[in-house]
């Protein structure tokens, strides 16, 4: 039985991951719930952005943790989500906006049978 996974990313996303990597090092994303980047990847500096008790991490992207608020998880734990890459301006703390690319997540709802495999890893 496999565990399906969480958080994915593009080949588009997964480059642009190497390259914030070779300027800043370390990185993490945090799924924005807020009100002023609305609901985006935001990509950080790893030790930049403080990841707490109400966030949960979803998984990896390119070697790079993926995190979001337990309470945005609830909304979200039946999808899986793709971290993609478009033009354009992203989140004004995002890493990638010197960039003129911005990450995007798309997502895709579970099978009943994939949430089940979840539920008994306790994923969900």
């Amino acid at each position: 039985m496999t565990i399906p996974l969480q958080v994915l990313a593009t080949d588009s996303a997964l480059a642009l991951i190497e390259k914030l990597k070779s300027i800043h090092g370390d990185l993490l994303f945090h799924q924005s719930g807020g009100c002023c980047d609305g609901s985006s990847p935001m990509c950080f500096p790893r030790g930049e952005f403080m990841i707490g008790d109400s966030d949960v991490q979803l998984g990896e992207i390119g070697g790079t943790p993926f995190y979001m608020s337990k309470s945005q998880f609830e909304y979200w734990k039946h999808t899986e989500l793709t971290i993609d890459v478009v033009p354009g301006r992203g989140g004004m703390f995002s890493l990638e906006g010197p960039e003129g690319l911005r990450f995007l997540t798309r997502s895709r709802l579970f099978t009943e049978d994939e949430y089940a495999i979840l539920e008994s890893a306790n994923r969900v």
